[in-house]
């Protein structure tokens, strides 16, 4: 018998909290989910949305991916709250940086994938989330450290086209899924903002909104995301054996 992954399932995985301590010496708490028993094939460093808009570790597209892409995909899932930012697992210490600071938690954040030897990271910002990857992870790429990027509603907000057009020249791959009905950056509008980069590839995401509501969005957003990082993967199961769903 099966069971249909709903969007409170939680699939097994080794679940890990990680502290992360920053280049000016703050500490941030996260969470490490791997595959339960075998090695990764990928990794995900997550970067969540605005903090002063509720952003956090636990936002819903990461706190799914967490939860199922360990088991589905063989892809390991670091997710962690910047800096000032409360979730269940706690406090990470600072204070907001506008995405500027915030450089310093993506670094801390790479370096802890990097030194426990995971597989191929990939970074994965959110709204905001987005913006620290465009101002701060060209770094991470150029000491290979990162094997791709993935843009979720990125509002480039903060991002000027000076700050994009550094990344025309990288040689990993870069993809933006970006709704139809965005708030803040729709397709369109996307693809003239990202043609300084024209290497970045913009995705419209048919009927989605900026926060992904609704289980169908969601399983596009995890989809793309495992077939980039493990190609093949995708698309991923929507039924589990019930013995392992919960």
């Amino acid at each position: 018998m099966s069971t249909e992954i709903r969007s409170g399932t939680e699939l097994p995985a080794h679940r890990t909290d990680v502290e992360l301590v920053t280049d000016d010496h703050l500490t941030l708490v996260g969470e490490l989910a791997e595959p339960l028993g075998r090695a990764a094939r990928g990794t995900l460093v997550t970067l969540h949305p605005l903090p002063t808009a509720q952003g956090f570790m636990d936002s819903h597209v990461l706190k799914k991916a967490a939860a199922r892409l360990p088991e589905l995909a063989d892809i390991a899932v670091l997710r962690f709250n910047f800096r000032s930012v409360t979730s269940p697992r706690g406090t990470s210490e600072g204070t907001f940086g506008e995405g500027e600071s915030e450089g310093f938690d993506l670094r801390a954040a790479v370096h802890e994938v990097v030194a426990r030897g995971l597989p191929t990271p990939w970074l994965v910002g959110w709204s905001f989330g987005t913006e620290v990857a465009l101002k701060h992870g060209l770094e991470h790429v150029a000491a290979g450290n990162v094997a791709g990027v993935v843009l979720l509603s990125p509002p480039l907000h903060r991002t000027t086209d000076a700050e994009l057009a550094r990344w025309a020249s990288v040689d990993v791959p870069v993809v933006a899924l970006v709704p139809e009905h965005d708030d803040f950056l729709q397709p369109d509008e996307a693809v003239r903002r990202f043609a300084v980069a024209p290497n970045v590839r913009v995705v419209p995401v048919a009927g989605a909104k900026h926060l992904w509501v609704g289980e169908r969005y969601v399983r596009t957003v995890l989809d793309a995301v495992a077939d980039l990082v493990v190609p093949g993967s995708a698309p991923l199961p929507t039924h589990v054996d019930d013995d392992i769903a919960r």
